[in-house]
């Protein structure tokens, strides 16, 4: 009779503790938000509406904040200032926002990729991909039909209809990452700004089996890592990982690319003062 009692009790209180739990999380989802904190913290972000925060936009976005389900590090579009006053109407942290910008690692322009048929279909990446994976025989380089250039909200990215392949303006990226979440192929990938090389390519193929498909590609020969006398470069799976804690950016490795396929951008001078 005992073990009953206490069978029960446990029971009604595993229960009541379930129940509770989903109560507590039924009341923060479906909390009703004040009008004016709601409008208060959709004024304060950028309105772009670019979806880079995870959500389809800056109202879905500002209601998920009122409700704590998202943090406001979340919107790279949204600047310091904007996102400290949200963080002071919330009576929350702030978070670090951490800028990043869009890269292509793809270099594989229409004289140096080799192409499988003629596509004279709808201009969109992702229509492409649906025809036996698009046109371009490398599996992972940059279809250029656009896509990406038609969702940026900053015309930050532009294809060159010669060369095929799009480009990414760093001083407009926000880093939001809408291009990089379109793009069918994860040609597009979000990097730290500072990190001011890296290699253009994402095939993980070898020698010939990279030149029968893109003359620009990464082959894995291992130059840029032999060269490199800070032991920044490693390479794994044919590819170089570039360790940034290391790398000086001299410049060398670049310079030493038989295929020319790591990309070194110059830190830019510092105007003299009149």
């Amino acid at each position: 009779m005992l073990n009953i009692v206490l069978i029960s009790v446990a029971v009604i209180g595993g229960l009541g503790l379930i129940f509770g739990v989903g109560l507590g999380i039924a009341s923060k989802k479906l909390a009703i938000v004040p009008d004016e904190l709601l409008g208060e913290v959709r004024e304060l972000l950028p309105g772009v509406n670019c979806g880079g925060c995870g959500y389809p936009g800056c109202d879905a976005f500002a209601k998920a904040l009122c409700q704590e389900q998202a943090s406001i590090s979340a919107c790279a579009v949204c600047v310091a200032d904007n996102a400290n006053q949200i963080a002071k109407v919330l009576g929350v942290e702030a978070g670090e926002q951490k800028r990043l910008v869009a890269r292509v690692m793809c270099i594989g322009v229409k004289d140096k990729i080799v192409e499988k048929f003629d596509y004279y279909g709808v201009q969109d990446c992702r229509a492409a991909v649906s025809l036996s994976g698009g046109a371009k025989a490398c599996p992972v380089g940059c279809l250029g039909l656009g896509t990406c250039q038609k969702v940026c909200p900053f015309d930050a990215i532009t294809v060159d209809e010669k060369e095929g392949v799009a480009h990414v303006e760093a001083d407009k990226c926000t880093g939001c990452g809408r291009c990089a979440l379109e793009c069918p192929r994860n040609t597009i990938t979000m990097l730290d700004p500072e990190n001011r090389v890296y290699v253009a390519c994402r095939l993980h193929q070898k020698g010939r089996a990279v030149k029968e498909i893109c003359k620009a590609g990464c082959i894995g020969c291992g130059i840029c890592a032999k060269v490199c006398k800070f032991d920044a470069i490693e390479m794994v799976d044919n590819l170089p990982i570039f360790d940034y804690d290391k790398c000086v950016y001299c410049g060398m490795c670049a310079k030493k690319c038989p295929q020319d396929a790591i990309e070194f951008i110059k830190k830019p001078k510092l105007k003299k003062e009149e």
